[in-house]
């Protein structure tokens, strides 16, 4: 049961086909004026191929409540504490994790609550924060950044990717970030514009972004930053200690899969094309207050 809501969880996480959220979302559910009709969503939902302790609502749960009470009144604060917690306690492949119907039923059936609490405007939650990509449903975004932006059992990098908002808005969309040193390269950048005291971060975290993507186009980072393959066998034996894992600790950062560390080298050769990249790019004026979408 969750301590928020009072209501009686299932078990496990299930697979919620995007019809049923086109089916049973509502405006009240998005405003948070209703609850979702659960017996209908779980009849709608189907079981996945295997009953393993990964898949325990419970322990995400927990995290989700916590994380609702630390960050009660700063909600974007609450991505990165919960990111890599939500990665270290969901853990699975890259394979799995791309199954919009797991995120649908977190956000439908586990945990309606939270993701009108972190991504409320100021009317109604956005419909794709229940059931959209990976780089905005309300879940997705932060498994995946926590995935896409460690260091092998580092997430670090995590953190600083969600101290702003516009890593996971825009930079999560492009497909050079699969590029694990390229991830890293633009976090380290990041991290000096921080400690820069820099106007307009996330202007900048956009031109970064869309100058890297540029780049890759007519650039091969993979050739100018050769990246290690990284360790299958370690993610899977990572996967398998779920089995038997304590829950993760709220005041310090678990470790990932060792699944291997991006290459320092490989990150070096990148940090200065990337400032280049970032001089020469022009920077998009935005309004003052972003819309309810964006937060």
């Amino acid at each position: 049961m969750s301590r928020e809501t009072g209501v009686d969880l299932p078990p496990e996480l299930e697979l919620l086909p995007d019809a049923a959220v086109t089916k049973f979302l509502t405006r009240g559910m998005q405003s948070g004026q209703e609850k979702p009709p659960l017996v209908a969503l779980r009849k709608a939902s189907s079981p996945l191929p295997s009953s393993e302790a990964r898949w325990r609502i419970a322990p995400v749960r927990e995290l989700l409540d916590v994380a609702m009470e630390r960050f009660e009144e700063r909600p974007t604060d609450a991505d990165g504490w919960l990111a890599p917690r939500l990665h270290a306690t969901l853990r699975m492949t890259r394979a799995e994790a791309a199954d919009g119907r797991l995120w649908n039923y977190l956000a439908m059936i586990a945990a309606p609550d939270y993701v009108v609490w972190r991504h409320k405007g100021t009317e109604i939650t956005a419909t794709s924060r229940f059931s959209g990509p990976h780089y905005t449903q309300a879940f997705a975004r932060l498994w995946w950044a926590a995935e896409l932006f460690r260091n092998g059992d580092d997430y670090g990098p995590v953190e600083v990717a969600c101290s702003v908002q516009d890593v996971l808005n825009t930079t999560m969309r492009l497909d050079v970030i699969d590029h694990r040193p390229t991830a890293i390269a633009v976090i380290r950048v990041l991290e000096e514009l921080r400690r820069s005291n820099v106007s307009r971060l996330g202007d900048r975290v956009n031109a970064l972004s869309s100058a890297v993507n540029a780049a890759g186009s007519t650039l091969m980072y993979d050739v100018l930053a050769p990246d290690e393959p990284v360790d299958h066998d370690a993610v899977h034996d990572w996967i398998a200690e779920a089995a038997g894992m304590a829950p993760v600790h709220w005041d310090r950062l678990p470790d990932g899969p060792d699944d291997g560390e991006v290459r320092e080298d490989a990150v070096i050769a990148l940090v200065p094309l990337f400032k280049q990249l970032l001089e020469e790019a022009p920077m998009r004026l935005r309004k003052k207050v972003a819309a309810p979408q964006e937060q």
